[in-house]
């Protein structure tokens, strides 16, 4: 590590990570500011093949490309050091209680913060509890409890927490979660050490970024001439929106286009429910139609006409009044999923519906009952994902289906029931406070319905 470099310490160097946050400190490194570096690693034994290449490599190419197929290349190097993965995160502790380390930022995914709709920490989960125990130190908030505890002792100074996920209210809700783990902790001082020397700044972030296949390497050496063990691929969007508020210092990433505001909310809630609700929506019914891309289910008129219709008529009217202009921002998201060059699964988009349902859907549904509004084309969404765990259990999903947050008694208790709907409807850890209303079960029924004799038989 450079020590006359500032540090951002990056935990969970996936995909997305290497073609979002990497690519606008790189591109600040190529204006000239090369006052700021990243070091990452994982907290999790983890692609280390990727990483081992980064390491070797000095960086690795990023392949970006447009719906229209026209593709680039840019070679990324501003992940300056790659920390090896060790079982005590030793390798992170020492790099996270350097003074030059003014940013501890992670990419975990939503499922990876264990949260209820109350934002009540799961401290039942199997990892959480024993990184509460000692035995491990798997999970952000157990990494993060080391790490902190480390630049604590070494009196390191304060130290900005960055969350780059889609979790709604990402800063807040992290640090909420991260707050109650360390008083089931008990470690007084690290308690009060973290209350006064960190902070923690919502985000949203965007670009579609698949995981990489072969075929992205082939691309790169035939564009570039170079053999790259960590190549990777994007869609040409991006978009990153920062609440201003740093607690020692920040790369000036508003000069290389990222938005820093003083409330992501707006853009938040937008990106959550006209992109991720309506990406989620997509991966499952293209899976029921036999699609393997996103591509191919957004270009399938059906499936395209549900998502804008759950967009246009429950959406948009609960995103409204707004500071975007919402419906030229759907049919932008609808175009990006039509880009037939990004070959994005739906394999990858549809994992996690225990988290998407809550996190991405439930809110529209809560503020289309208040508002007196119709929960029809929403209903649609909820209904795809009951038939989307129906044709798994039937054997006629053709991918592996992950989702951290699911519960295998709640699906026993769907797939074993009489009426599926209803049941699936009552699941608290799917609706929350709303599980088994009858305005909710009457929706998803008549959408269940629809999905049935309409789209998938």
């Amino acid at each position: 590590m450079t020590t006359q470099r500032l540090t951002q310490l990056h935990l969970g160097l996936g995909s997305f990570h290497r073609a979002h946050q990497a690519v606008y400190l790189q591109h600040l490194i190529e204006q000239g500011d090369d006052r700021w570096q990243i070091v990452g690693g994982n907290i999790r034994p983890d692609m280390a093949e990727t990483l081992q290449a980064i390491k070797q490599q000095g960086g690795y190419t990023l392949e970006t490309v447009t719906p229209r197929g026209e593709r680039d290349y840019q070679w990324i190097e501003s992940i300056r050091d790659v920390v090896a993965y060790d079982q005590q995160l030793a390798g992170l502790a020492a790099v996270a209680a350097d003074p030059n380390t003014r940013i501890i930022s992670f990419t975990v995914t939503e499922a990876g913060y264990y949260l209820d709709g109350q934002d009540q920490l799961d401290s039942s989960v199997a990892d959480i509890a024993n990184d509460l125990a000692g035995n491990s130190r798997c999970t952000i908030y157990g990494a993060l409890a080391h790490l902190l505890n480390e630049r604590r002792l070494a009196d390191a100074g304060a130290v900005t927490l960055q969350n780059c996920d889609n979790l709604r209210s990402n800063g807040k809700r992290f640090y909420t979660g991260f707050t109650q783990f360390l008083q089931q902790l008990g470690n007084r001082e690290l308690t009060a050490w973290v209350e006064q020397n960190t902070c923690a700044p919502d985000s949203m972030v965007d670009r579609i970024t698949p995981r990489p296949t072969a075929d992205v390497a082939e691309r790169v050496q035939a564009a570039t001439g170079r053999q790259d063990g960590a190549a990777l691929m994007g869609e040409s969007f991006i978009q990153w929106v920062i609440e201003d508020h740093f607690i020692n210092g920040r790369p000036a990433w508003e000069q290389v286009g990222a938005e820093m505001v003083s409330d992501v909310m707006p853009y938040e809630e937008a990106k959550i429910r006209l992109l991720n609700a309506t990406h989620s929506c997509i991966a499952w019914a293209g899976t029921l139609k036999g699609y393997r891309y996103i591509h191919e289910g957004t270009l399938d008129n059906d499936v395209r006409q549900l998502a804008f219709d759950y967009a246009t008529q429950c959406a948009i009217p609960c995103l409204t009044p707004s500071p975007l202009k919402l419906d030229d921002y759907r049919d932008v998201v609808l175009d990006r999923f039509s880009n037939p060059n990004i070959q994005d699964t739906n394999q990858r988009v549809a994992m996690d519906g225990y988290s998407k349902i809550p996190g991405f859907i439930l809110p529209t549904i809560r503020e289309c009952l208040s508002g007196g509004r119709s929960l029809d084309a929403v209903s649609l969404v909820v209904a795809l994902f009951l038939r989307f765990l129906q044709h798994r259990d039937e054997g006629l999903v053709a991918y592996e289906y992950q989702d951290q947050a699911m519960d295998p008694e709640s699906l026993e208790r769907i797939l074993n029931a009489d009426d599926p709907v209803a049941q699936f409807c009552s699941e608290a850890l799917l609706f929350e406070e709303l599980a088994g209303d009858s305005s909710l079960i009457d929706a998803v029924r008549r959408g269940y319905q629809t999905v049935c004799q309409q789209f998938f038989g």
